[in-house]
């Protein structure tokens, strides 16, 4: 159980992704089900250090607090959506059971989203804000979405974090409204209003704080005022980033990553609308957990457009040529499996599409632009936007099959980055294979966050494809501490973990640029030999190098020389 404190609207915001939570909770349940959870430290500790050993984790949890890291990952998003019964054991819900298990845990996701309400048996108002919430958050801002056209980044951010009662539904939509008209009149200031106007929203929201003197945060000795609203923004970003992250997983909608903003796809309009009209605005079963556990659980509610057989069957004529008649024997998980089937089938043909066209080399100028605008502007999910971007760029290279490990959504758009337990991009060059992983990390975090498992994504690959192997780490800028791990694994012989020497070669983002432009200036289409000795040379320079700096030199010349007449 949580306390609501605040008189702001929050979302679950661990795991980040969705599609994280799916091995984490099936790990929980595989090894703990039916033993006690809550207030158990030992359970959350073993926990904690069996998700840390797993090559699915990417996260860093606290070696002095493991049980607090435990409770992070379960107590939030798996407790809260449904997914999984805490007390008076650990235990799979149906909910969880659809989720983990079945065919089509984005539409489960999607029921369980339209559940989670505030207050509810899991989390109560204090007394000093009771009242102040009655909302079914994720239905609120699907109710946005579809009445103002798209939500942005920034509106849900300052103005839908207020929306904690539906009944102040249309207040919140005048004030997003009344931003929209501000912007448009004043347009080259739009980081002045916004900031005016975030600012404005949190000292409203927190005016009972400020005024009382409480504005001291966790963590920290410092109760600036100052202090205060840094951290409530960034808390207001984060809720804001795991609703974009948490919507974009049902399917319904589409995230514009320049402008920061998120709308329906045109083709789920009408599930959308379905919803709106449909599901209760209502919170049910705020005072009685029993009740509000057999909702929660349960994989069936709320009905979803979906749920209907003319509706699938209206779907599939919609996106295939078959009639109702041929359609008229089959059963609404047939129906589905139809549909789910034409629609990856569209989807591999979108990618494909766009592979045809990046290798024509037609893309080169909206590649280098994309990754101008990741470094200088912020695109929003900027790792998953490096991932993709070099995706494309390998892909233009050539010479090979190139498999980006993210997810793709069903219009060929990004959807989430690769999961921890292989690399971001695999090359396949026939006689080699080319590992790429990339990072926004920068400084310390880097090496700590990535060094360990960007060696062991390489070892696992060599081992699998039994052929030379070679990885390329990207980032922004590559960390001190990242070059000389590398540089020190590099010359460490037959590592039987790694499946022999590591051949593992940092590169920082302008520099694979340069290799981009030099394919693009070239003569003719680079092969995968062209690719092969520049690695190559790169590992030939370590050998030769005095130190990990000297190395980092040589890498630039062997950059800058690359298919340079």
């Amino acid at each position: 159980m949580a306390n609501l404190r605040s008189k702001a609207l929050f979302f679950t915001t661990s795991p980040r992704s969705p599609i994280k939570m799916i091995p984490e909770i099936q790990l929980l349940v595989e090894q703990f089900s039916g033993r006690k959870w809550d207030r158990n430290r030992q359970v959350q500790n073993e926990f904690a250090d069996l998700l840390a050993q797993s090559d699915f984790f990417q996260g860093k949890g606290s070696l002095n607090n493991k049980d607090f890291s435990a409770r992070d990952r379960i107590n939030r998003s798996p407790k809260a959506l449904g997914f999984v019964n805490l007390s008076p054991h650990i235990e799979l819900t149906d909910a969880g059971n659809a989720f983990i298990y079945g065919k089509r845990p984005q539409e489960v996701f999607l029921r369980q989203l339209l559940k989670y309400q505030l207050p509810s048996p899991y989390h109560i108002e204090t007394k000093k804000i009771k009242g102040s919430f009655f909302v079914k958050p994720y239905l609120e801002i699907l109710r946005l979405i579809r009445d103002l056209d798209g939500l942005s980044f920034d509106e849900l951010k300052i103005f839908a974090l207020m929306l904690t009662d539906y009944r102040k539904y249309d207040a919140v939509k005048d004030n997003i409204l009344g931003f929209r008209a501000e912007k448009e009149a004043n347009k080259g200031q739009y980081k002045k209003i916004v900031n005016e106007a975030w600012t404005e929203a949190i000292l409203h929201i927190y005016s009972d704080d400020i005024k009382e003197g409480r504005t001291k945060t966790r963590e920290t000795t410092d109760n600036s005022l100052e202090k205060f609203l840094k951290t409530k923004k960034k808390n207001a970003w984060d809720y804001t980033d795991a609703c974009f992250r948490y919507l974009r997983y049902t399917g319904l909608v589409s995230i514009s990553y320049d402008n920061r903003s998120i709308n329906f796809f045109p083709d789920k309009l009408k599930e959308v609308d379905y919803i709106l009209e449909t599901i209760s605005r209502k919170p049910v079963f705020v005072d009685d957990i029993v009740r509000y556990k057999e909702y929660l659980f349960n994989a069936n509610i709320p009905t979803l457009y979906v749920d209907n057989v003319e509706h699938v069957v209206d779907q599939l004529m919609r996106i295939s040529d078959f009639t109702k008649r041929q359609l008229a024997d089959k059963d609404i998980d047939e129906l589905k499996d139809l549909r789910d089937a034409i629609v990856e089938e569209r989807k591999e043909a979108v990618i494909n599409a766009q592979v045809a066209e990046i290798k024509s080399y037609a893309l080169y100028s909206e590649i280098i632009d994309t990754y101008n605008e990741i470094v200088s502007i912020g695109y929003y999910d900027a790792p998953l936007m490096l991932e993709y971007n070099t995706w494309r760029a390998m892909t233009m290279l050539d010479g090979g099959s190139i498999k980006g490990n993210f997810k793709f959504d069903d219009a060929g758009k990004p959807l989430s980055t690769a999961s921890g337990n292989m690399p971001d991009i695999e090359c396949d060059y026939d006689n080699f294979v080319l590992s790429v992983e990339v990072t926004m990390q920068r400084g310390q975090r880097q090496y700590e966050s990535e060094g360990e498992s960007v060696a062991r994504h390489f070892g696992q690959m060599k081992k699998r494809t039994r052929k030379e192997a070679y990885c390329l780490f990207i980032a922004p800028t590559i960390n001190k501490a990242s070059l000389a791990f590398f540089f020190a694994l590099n010359r460490i012989n037959n590592i039987s973990y790694y499946g022999g020497t590591p051949k593992i070669i940092p590169l920082e983002l302008d520099q694979f640029m340069r290799l981009v432009e030099n394919s693009y200036n070239y003569p003719s289409q680079p092969t995968s030999h062209n690719i092969k000795q520049f690695l190559d040379e790169v590992m030939h320079q370590e050998t030769i190098a005095v130190d990990e700096n000297d190395w980092a030199e040589r890498i630039k010349n062997c950059v800058e020389q690359w298919l340079v007449a």
